[in-house]
């Protein structure tokens, strides 16, 4: 008989939580009204235990020390800037050096016979390979929460029936948005993942028999399931009532995607698997909201190290600041790119909002000096009618060095052989870019293969071969 250990729901206090991360209408109420003395109040508090514990981590200690810190330094959230960023990279050095869960958790802090569970997975290894992920109750309850506070801002009530296409596996996304649904939207749940988890002729016969209202998950999957129930004869918006698709829409045209499911509303979010949402899109579609307190969110120019300027775009740096047990977040860089929007809210609230993601810096090309983000070509891509939605870019280098973009675009009705439309592509990006790039039309699924639109959570969309020259 061994002794007994800390259970996950006695490592919560649900009520607590509540109170501290509101929801629908105690979040309007409250939270996104707040003035910005009282939500700054309210962050160094958060922020505060989140400095402190990790000064108790083995890799923070020696990353801020590395950097001349000592604990005392930082005070408030006035001090951040004296803090070091870090990114994936340090993260997988980490594990690399302290097998098999690196040192960055904090795990030892506690004796096992009293340490909180701790919920283990990993990212969707989108740009490399996967790293770890561990979440305290805690944070993983507030992870739900601020899910189901996303919903409900897009509209999703009591009674819904939900469709996740969020992957499974070690990876966190179809988990902690079957927990958000389960535990705090009253919503039926259906978690059928990606295409290689449920079929996607199956999953369409499950969202018609179902009468599936909300479609959630990474819109380019959700995108061909529309193409899928077309061609099994089902009309989405008749056959299959979905209200509302919410996801990470980034770039994509919404007008085409709520075209493909019969006029359903499109609303965004962002967050990743560190950090959990940390901004979503209200009723009035102008912008997203940044969740302040959970989050503090800096846009940062890498280049300067420095803030940016109004109407500028740089990289997503974040601090979670309800992650003080297990494994804290302090100036984790995303590498997601965004600007601030600007203007007051028509919904009245205080909050700051961003534009969603608009590239990625760490998927980037360089042409000809050009930053060239191959997540952002759909919004360019999606003014042809004939693209599908689907591409992917190849990166090469001649032997003269120089680099050169072919971006691969699924398009309708036509393939290689069409110049004209070719023509039509090529000067599109060239002229929104302002870099020359090549292109080269397939037609409709040809893509699949490379990106592995039906296993992976996040499509590829580069194909880097510049290293193999």
């Amino acid at each position: 008989m061994t002794n007994r250990y800390p259970t996950y729901l006695e490592s919560i206090d649900a009520a607590a939580l509540l109170r501290d991360y509101p929801l629908a209408a105690s979040f309007d109420a409250s939270i996104a009204r707040l003035s910005a003395a009282a939500r700054r109040e309210l962050q160094q508090q958060r922020f505060a235990r989140c400095v402190a514990r990790a000064w108790q981590i083995p890799f923070y200690q020696r990353l801020w020390r590395n950097a001349g810190l000592e604990p005392g330094d930082v005070r408030g959230l006035d001090d951040i800037g004296k803090l070091p960023i870090f990114s994936k990279s340090d993260l997988m050095a980490s594990l690399a050096e302290f097998p098999p869960y690196g040192d960055y958790h904090g795990m030892e802090h506690w004796p096992l016979a009293v340490r909180p569970p701790v919920v283990v997975h990993t990212t969707s290894g989108t740009t490399g390979r996967p790293q770890i992920v561990f979440f305290s109750p805690k944070a993983r309850e507030v992870q739900a929460l601020l899910v189901a506070r996303s919903w409900q801002l897009h509209g999703v009530v009591p009674g819904d029936v939900i469709h996740s296409v969020y992957g499974h596996g070690m990876i966190n996304g179809g988990h902690f948005v079957r927990e958000a649904a389960i535990h705090y939207t009253n919503c039926l749940f259906l978690s059928a993942g990606t295409g290689k988890e449920t079929r996607s002729s199956t999953q369409i016969e499950l969202m018609r028999d179902m009468r599936v209202t909300v479609l959630v998950g990474f819109v380019d999957y959700i995108r061909k399931l529309a193409t899928t129930a077309q061609e099994m004869g089902l009309q989405p918006g008749v056959d299959l009532p979905v209200k509302l698709i919410a996801g990470q829409i980034g770039r994509e045209s919404r007008a085409a995607l709520s075209s493909a499911w019969g006029g359903a509303q499109i609303r965004d979010w962002y967050g990743v698997a560190d950090t959990g949402p940390i901004a979503a899109e209200g009723a009035d579609e102008d912008g997203l909201y940044v969740y302040e307190d959970a989050h503090y969110l800096e846009l940062i120019d890498l280049s300067r190290g420095t803030p940016i300027a109004n109407g500028e775009s740089g990289d997503m740096v974040v601090t979670s600041l309800y992650r003080d047990d297990i494994y804290p977040l302090i100036r984790f860089n995303t590498h997601d790119v965004t600007r601030w929007v600007d203007g007051q809210s028509s919904l009245g609230w205080t909050l700051p909002r961003i534009a969603g993601v608009l590239g990625r810096s760490d998927n980037m090309v360089k042409l000809r000096g050009i930053n060239v983000y191959p997540l952002a070509l759909s919004g360019i891509l999606n003014e042809i009618p004939e693209f599908t939605g689907e591409y992917i870019c190849r990166a090469t280098r001649d032997a003269t060095g120089r680099d050169e973009l072919t971006v691969v675009i699924e398009v309708r009705g036509a393939g290689d052989t069409d110049r004209e439309l070719a023509q039509r592509c090529q000067q599109l990006l060239s002229r929104r870019l302002a870099v020359e790039v090549n292109v080269q039309l397939v037609p409709t699924g040809e893509t699949a293969a490379l990106t592995e639109v039906e296993s992976r959570q996040k499509p590829k969309r580069l194909i880097d071969e510049r290293k193999l020259v």
